[in-house]
C-alpha cells in the first residue's frame, strides 16, 4: 500500500505519518500532489495541510465532484455533505450528493440512513423566501427519493437527526455545511476522519489545513480502510 499526503505549513502531518508502517509519500505543493493522484502506483491521496486551492485544481478535471466529511460522535459515524462552499446549490446536485454518499457509506459497511436539513421548522414557512426555498427543496428531494432510500426531512433540527443515528446528513447548501463542520470539529472537538471527494474516479480525501495530528491519523486510517475494502471487493 502506498499513499501520498500533502505537507503545507501545518507540520502535524509529519507526526501523523510516523504512526504507519507503510510508505507514505509527501507532496510539498499542489503540483506534486496532483502528480501522485495520476500515478498508478499510488493507492490513495490525502490533501493533508496544503492550501484548499488543490480542490479547485481537482475540479478542473472533475467539475461535478463534491466533498462529504466523515465525522464521529460518541462512536456514531456519519457523512456530512455538502461541505464545499460552492457545492449543493440545486435540487439536482443534492440528489447526486445523496446518491454518492449512499454508495460511500455502504462501502464503509453501513446501511444508508439519510437526513435532509433545511433552514427552518415546518411552521416557519412564510417567514422569508430563503427559508421557504430551503424547506421546499428538501420536501421535493424527500418525495423523489423516499422509494429508494431510508430518507427523512428533519427541517432545521440537525440535533434530532444525529440523535436518530442518521449516517448521512445533507446540509441546506455548501456554505451551511462548511459552518456545521467547523462548529462541530474545530469548535466542538468531535472526531473528523477527513472528507471524501465523491463523484470522481480517484480515491482522494480532503482534510483541513488546520487539523491536528490525530485528525490526520484518522484520515490516513480511513484511506487505509477504503483501499483494503476496494482491494477486497476485487
Amino acid at each position: 500500500m502506498e499513499i501520498a499526503i500533502g505537507l503545507g505549513k501545518n507540520k502535524d502531518v509529519l507526526k501523523a505519518i510516523e504512526h504507519f508502517p507503510f510508505k507514505i509519500h509527501l507532496a510539498k505543493n499542489n503540483e506534486e500532489l496532483l502528480d501522485y493522484l495520476k500515478n498508478p502506483k499510488i493507492d490513495g491521496v490525502i490533501r493533508g495541510s496544503l492550501e484548499s486551492s488543490i480542490i479547485m485544481d481537482l475540479k478542473k478535471e472533475y467539475p461535478d465532484l463534491f466533498r462529504a466529511s466523515l465525522l464521529e460522535k460518541d462512536g456514531h459515524r456519519f457523512l456530512l455533505s455538502p461541505v464545499g462552499i460552492d457545492e449543493g446549490d440545486s435540487i439536482s446536485s443534492k440528489i447526486k450528493i445523496v446518491e454518492e454518499c449512499a454508495k460511500a457509506i455502504t462501502l464503509l459497511g453501513e446501511e444508508p440512513k439519510i437526513a435532509l436539513i433545511s433552514g427552518g421548522r415546518k411552521n416557519d414557512i412564510g417567514r422569508s423566501k430563503k427559508i421557504d426555498k430551503s424547506i421546499k427543496e428538501c420536501e421535493t428531494i424527500e418525495k423523489q427519493l423516499k422509494d429508494n432510500y431510508n430518507i427523512k426531512h428533519y427541517y432545521i433540527l440537525i440535533e434530532e437527526a444525529i440523535k436518530d443515528h442518521s449516517n448521512i446528513i445533507i446540509a441546506p447548501d455548501g456554505i451551511t455545511g462548511n459552518i456545521i463542520f467547523r462548529s462541530l470539529v474545530l469548535v466542538g472537538g468531535i472526531k473528523s476522519n477527513g472528507a471524501l471527494t465523491l463523484n470522481q474516479p480517484t480515491m482522494f480525501i480532503d482534510t483541513s489545513r488546520s487539523q491536528n495530528t490525530q485528525g490526520y491519523i484518522n484520515s490516513i486510517n480511513l484511506m487505509k480502510k477504503l483501499i483494503e475494502k476496494k482491494v477486497g471487493d476485487h
